[in-house]
């Protein structure tokens, strides 16, 4: 096998490669990449087993062929030599890798193409459109509040669903919940999935904004196409937890207060907060939003910031994380809080023990619900 192929066009898609391998050993096959040349093109395939990846690049061929590489040690390869066009030289399980510029060789031995796993196809399987900028905003705001607990194995991915009318994602820990629907998209109807969040986060990092995502949900797979690209991954398989219980309705009060504000005043809070519990205190009253860090043998801190509230002063205990996550996605100036409250008897105290909405104060179709902690 010999061809030519461009540095930095190499590097891109090697580099997505990488994200998709998860074994760096050099034993491994699942470490290598696949490479057929063929029809002045050279297709790229990785895989960890679960996630697999494919792609297509233009080159120069001069003798076809297929082999597979040690992606490590290609991509530290290419990230060293400079731009332009390189030749790429396989004589029996030898490789000759050298600028066409500069006198450099690198010779890296390959492994054989027909132990690497087969990947398979997408041919006749039924994709559907939505815009790439969406579908990515959708990841974004659901995939931090996935489960990392690995007994809980069915909340370790991203519900995928069509529900009615709407594309919906929902991601969920069993402490809190972000939920994404959109109903803009025209969609087919397909079986919910619990989608593995290794193949999101490569969407999210690497499809453009511009443009529409190819997506099919079939059998126990999923497949996300845009360009020459090709993603695919096995589904999670289990039973999703009901998310539409979980979001409380009727609730009767909330505050409206300053995105920036907020965040500023959680990271001072960050730095005196229990690292253990991340527990914090916001004390509401009208027009006034304290949030306290409370003392630990460290110290403390607490900062009232102006919010926009009208209704019997309260109080809740939340994790710092389940408020600083939600704010990194909701894109507004300013963040609404939706609750009920509940009365202590006996006492004046009024405490908010029920889950609580985060969201933005403009119409939109996220929203982050969290449970205050209890001591």
């Amino acid at each position: 096998m010999k061809f030519t192929f461009d540095r930095d066009a190499m590097i891109h898609e090697i580099s997505i490669a990488q994200e998709v391998i998860s074994n760096k050993s050099p034993i491994s096959i699942l470490s290598n990449i696949l490479l057929i040349a063929e029809n002045n093109s050279l297709i790229i395939k990785a895989t960890d087993s679960t996630v697999k990846f494919s792609t297509v690049i233009p080159i120069d061929i001069q003798e076809e062929g297929r082999t597979t590489l040690y992606c490590d040690k290609f991509m530290s390869i290419l990230s060293s030599i400079p731009s332009g066009d390189v030749d790429f030289i396989q004589e029996d399980i030898g490789v000759t890798i050298k600028p066409v510029s500069k006198k450099i060789k690198f010779q890296l031995k390959s492994q054989a193409s027909d132990k690497f796993p087969e990947i398979g196809t997408s041919e006749n399987v039924p994709f559907f459109e939505v815009p790439s900028s969406e579908f990515k905003e959708m990841i974004k705001e659901t995939i931090f509040a996935v489960s990392e607990d690995r007994n809980r194995y069915f909340m370790s991915g991203v519900y995928f669903a069509k529900d009615g009318e709407s594309l919906t994602m929902v991601a969920t820990d069993g402490r809190r919940l972000s939920c994404d629907s959109k109903n803009d998209f025209d969609v087919p109807d397909f079986q919910p999935a619990i989608v593995p969040i290794k193949v999101l986060g490569c969407i999210l990092k690497n499809a453009p904004d511009e443009g529409n995502l190819s997506v099919a949900v079939i059998d126990k797979s999923i497949f996300i196409k845009y360009g020459n690209v090709e993603f695919s991954s096995v589904l999670i398989d289990g039973q999703f937890p009901n998310y539409k219980k979980v979001i409380p309705e009727n609730l009767q009060y909330s505050f409206s207060v300053n995105k920036d504000d907020l965040d500023s005043a959680l990271k001072r809070n960050f730095i005196m907060v229990d690292k253990k519990t991340g527990r914090l205190m916001f004390n509401i009253s009208s027009g006034i939003l304290k949030i306290v860090s409370p003392e630990t043998d460290i110290g403390t801190v607490d900062e009232e910031i102006p919010c926009v509230y009208d209704g019997p002063d309260a109080s809740m205990n939340l994790n710092i994380n389940s408020i600083t996550e939600p704010l990194r996605v909701i894109d507004s100036e300013n963040v609404l809080f939706n609750f009920n409250i509940n009365e202590s008897k006996g006492s004046n105290e009024v405490n908010i023990t029920k889950a609580i909405i985060i969201k933005s104060d403009k119409d939109c179709d996220y929203i982050h619900v969290v449970m205050p902690l209890t001591f």
